[in-house]
């Protein structure tokens, strides 16, 4: 500061009114800009994508299957016990030994098919899924891009803190109307078959914007 005085002394009365005024309109033009943001309600936006309807309707179709798979699975696990039980008293020790040995092997077996399962599912919902995530991840950031936002938020975003705003921020609207004249995407429209896993499987509400596990 004080070398800034020192130089306003050097320049007489007229020079120091210039380089406050210089001064000042720097300041004015290095001013920061409004930061421009909106939101989007993501449930009705992936309702609305091309390919959302055929990505569910294959999905749950595969988990139908896998659900019949495992009703075979329990039964066959039911049979075999209720079969062991009835003959365990009339079984000599080592059969019975021999018995139990399989039954656990059976067991195992079972819970690695459950496994892969559970991954395979996991994986066919991605594959589903993400092409759609896909072309509506476009669609947001190409509107960003065109209208300068900094940020865009997810309303409806699980875990999210937004509980007001201003309706004039949200462009759900403007991402749907786009989202109605773009292509279905490849893999949803095909319905790509999986290949078939037995074992247990819990049938989903429906395709999520983030895959999970079954």
């Amino acid at each position: 500061m004080g070398m800034v005085i020192r130089g306003l002394a050097t320049l007489g009365a007229s020079g120091a009114m210039a380089f406050v005024a210089a001064t000042t309109l720097s300041g004015q033009a290095s001013a920061p800009q409004p930061v421009k943001i909106a939101f989007i309600r993501s449930q009705e936006v992936l309702a609305a994508a091309p390919g959302r309807a055929a990505a569910d309707s294959a999905f749950n179709r595969e988990v139908a299957a896998f659900n019949a798979a495992e009703k075979s699975w329990n039964d066959s696990i039911t049979t075999i016990l209720a079969d062991y039980a009835k003959a365990e008293s009339t079984m000599t020790v080592p059969a019975r030994d021999a018995r139990q040995k399989a039954i656990r092997e059976k067991q195992a077996d079972f819970q690695k098919r459950d496994q892969d399962m559970r991954q395979h599912v996991q994986q066919r919902q991605t594959e589903l899924i993400q092409p759609i995530m896909d072309q509506v991840n476009k669609i947001i950031n190409d509107i960003r891009a065109e209208d300068n936002y900094a940020m865009i938020f997810d309303a409806q975003a699980q875990g999210g803190g937004i509980v007001a705003a201003d309706r004039n921020l949200d462009i759900t609207d403007r991402v749907i109307a786009r989202l109605r004249t773009a292509p279905v995407p490849a893999v949803a429209k095909a319905g790509t078959p999986a290949k078939p896993v037995t074992g247990p499987v819990q049938a989903p509400a429906g395709i999520q914007s983030r895959p999970r596990s079954p």
